[in-house]
């Protein structure tokens, strides 16, 4: 992995953006977090970006912005599959590198459980996090 230039948040439903910063902060790397003006905050830290709340505005930003020697922290898969085929580091919330050759495997996985919520069944998420 190269050096990287900067670290992009997808901000919205971050549960460890605390725990960014003070990577960030650490090793001297530039954080831009991105959200919809439907999550801002006046007790955010760090460099904010808002973008307009309709549904994946600010995925659009991350993925215009987003270059080759960035690392982007989200857990849209959807947009974890666009960034890693444009060259750009992707790290779950759970701090998993996503990768070119998984991306084939999550994506069905993403497709087979919203195929069960629309029939009614309910899958069970990740484990909440904790302190």
């Amino acid at each position: 992995m190269q050096n990287i230039s900067k670290i992009l948040v997808d901000a919205d439903a971050c549960p460890v953006k605390d725990e960014i910063v003070q990577v960030g902060t650490k090793f001297h790397v530039d954080i831009l977090f991105v959200a919809s003006y439907a999550h801002r905050s006046s007790k955010q830290q760090g460099n904010w970006v808002y973008v307009d709340s309709e549904q994946d505005e600010v995925d659009f930003y991350i993925y215009k912005h987003a270059k080759a020697t960035d690392l982007v922290i989200t857990q849209d898969m959807g947009l974890a599959g666009l960034l890693v085929k444009k060259g750009v580091y992707v790290l779950s919330p759970r701090g998993t590198f996503i990768t070119d050759e998984q991306m084939d495997t999550i994506l069905y996985s993403r497709y087979v459980s919203a195929k069960l919520r629309r029939q009614g069944t309910y899958t069970k998420g990740p484990k909440s996090f904790s302190k």
